[in-house]
């Protein structure tokens, strides 16, 4: 909540209240069947990462041309909207012309919601580097209200769908060949493409409990740096139990 707090100057969204830690009571909205991803740096390890893509040889990508002589985890000239169609199996990266002419949006939602997204994201980037932190990529999705306004629903900035790093230590992570130093969900993900194939097994595995609280410390630790704010654990009542209580004068 706190960030759609910080950005309602930008684009209005979906948000109601947050009567408990765990629930969001927000507007009911069309979504928009476009994922808007933008990303400030070249990196990635899924197959529609941005890397992924540069490092097979492909030189455009969702309608941006790329430089050659590009590198792993390095900063883009300029921020960059690379666009998903949202679809029931499988997203699909798409070029703004394509989401126009396929009829996915219209000219005008796009050219609002490209703006929107890339306003978003500088001030994202600017509220990280104020605390240290790199904003490096994110994704944001929009709907459409009941009074047919567009605005900005699901989540912002958290790093369920966000990549962050570390500024202080991203210069010498670079300069060694390394990895920078992250503070997401990206080494659990790196995890399970390791032992299973996480986008086409029916069953996955369990994590391991230690990776499990490994990131939980890492969410509370972003969101302790980035909102100023501290961590409260819920109470010991059921969690179910706490939910009903909050959400009594909402029902």
């Amino acid at each position: 909540a706190w960030w759609f707090d910080q950005t309602q100057d930008i684009i209005p969204n979906h948000v109601i209240s947050v009567p408990d830690p765990n629930v969001t009571v927000a507007k009911k909205c069309d979504v928009l069947p476009i994922e808007f991803v933008v990303r400030g740096y070249i990196t990635g390890s899924t197959s529609t990462a941005l890397w992924t893509v540069y490092n097979n040889g492909n030189r455009e990508y969702c309608g941006n041309a790329l430089p050659e002589g590009l590198i792993k985890n390095q900063k883009l000239d300029s921020n960059m909207l690379t666009p998903t169609t949202k679809e029931e199996h499988h997203d699909r990266p798409i070029a703004p012309d394509e989401i126009v002419n396929e009829g996915w949006i219209s000219q005008k939602d796009w050219d609002y919601c490209s703006q929107k997204s890339l306003e978003l994201f500088a001030f994202g980037q600017e509220k990280a580097a104020e605390h240290g932190m790199i904003l490096v990529d994110t994704k944001y999705e929009m709907g459409r209200d009941s009074d047919g306004n567009i605005v900005l629903i699901d989540e912002i900035h958290t790093p369920d769908s966000s990549r962050y790093w570390i500024t202080e230590t991203y210069d010498e992570k670079m300069a060694a060949g390394e990895e920078p130093q992250n503070v997401d969900k990206e080494f659990l993900r790196l995890w399970f493409v390791d032992n299973c194939d996480p986008y086409n097994d029916e069953t996955l595995p369990e994590a391991p409990e230690e990776l499990i609280v490994e990131l939980s410390s890492r969410y509370i630790y972003l969101y302790e740096t980035i909102t100023g704010g501290t961590f409260t654990f819920p109470e010991g009542k059921p969690v179910q139990e706490r939910i009903n209580e909050n959400l009594k004068d909402h029902l």
